[in-house]
């Protein structure tokens, strides 16, 4: 890669658009709600990069979407798949990766790569919001809480047991215990606990290969990184911006087909 070169990865997702500049003399992040324009979100992201970085359009090489909007954008030189941006994000970050458990907003992904970071194979659970953000918004939002609040709620010694994973059924069981006294903190818990497990089950079904990653929303929750280190009884490494590793990798990416 040359210092020279200007390039953006955008990530478009369900809930959050995360956009990445990259120069040679210095990189530049943005994220904000993807809204119910993902073409709108995706132009403001470059819009918000270029105003802080003093950048025209015409001065950036090459500009590369992805994520679950990235077919309503139009702007782009590239669309690439996610699979494939979380896999070059994350082992330029953390080349000794060999396992990406990534949770979004609406789905969840396990990723096995090699050492050169490329895609070996894949699992997604894109049909359900159970063990995704959406499904910690909801519950959030039942236990009237803000979803950055859940990490620090925890009491994970004393944690209830969630015995359904569907977004539906599973608010109605915190209702319930809410209303026979459970507290937050172990509700909470469980709830961290469940997601844990779900997204285990997926991981082994693909095949651990260490070293593990945890990226995404939902990798910046202190509960949930626990539950999977617990369910999968392994470390778990958490980029310092996990949701920005599509994004990243987007804009490596961008780099090399330039």
């Amino acid at each position: 890669m040359k210092p020279d070169k200007i390039t953006i990865g955008i990530d478009i997702g369900s809930v959050a658009t995360k956009g990445l500049l990259l120069s040679g003399k210095k990189d530049y992040q943005v994220v904000m709600p993807t809204g119910w324009s993902p073409r709108d979100a995706g132009e403001k992201a470059i819009a918000e990069l270029l105003e802080r970085s003093g950048l025209s359009r015409s001065q950036i090489d090459h500009l590369v979407v992805t994520g679950y909007g990235r077919v309503a954008f139009n702007q782009a030189d590239n669309m690439i798949t996610e699979i494939s941006c979380h896999a070059r994000g994350v082992a330029t970050l953390h080349p000794e990766v060999r396992t990406i458990i990534d949770i979004g907003g609406q789905d969840s992904k396990v990723i096995n790569i090699n050492q050169k970071g490329k895609v070996v194979n894949f699992a997604m659970n894109d049909k359900c919001a159970a063990g995704t953000g959406r499904f910690l918004q909801v519950m959030s939002t039942t236990l009237g809480m803000d979803i950055s609040e859940l990490g620090d709620a925890e009491d994970s010694h004393d944690s209830v047991s969630i015995s359904s994973m569907c977004t539906v059924f599973a608010e109605s069981e915190v209702i319930g215990m809410l209303a026979n006294g459970v507290t937050k903190e172990r509700i909470v818990s469980g709830l961290h606990q469940a997601v844990g497990k779900r997204v285990a089950s997926m991981v082994n079904r693909l095949g651990i290969k260490e070293v593990i990653a945890f990226t995404g929303g939902v990798a910046m929750n202190s509960g949930v990184q626990r539950a999977l280190r617990e369910e999968l009884g392994h470390p778990l490494i958490v980029p310092a911006h996990c949701q920005f590793t599509g994004a990243l990798g987007a804009a490596i990416l961008a780099f090399e087909r330039q």
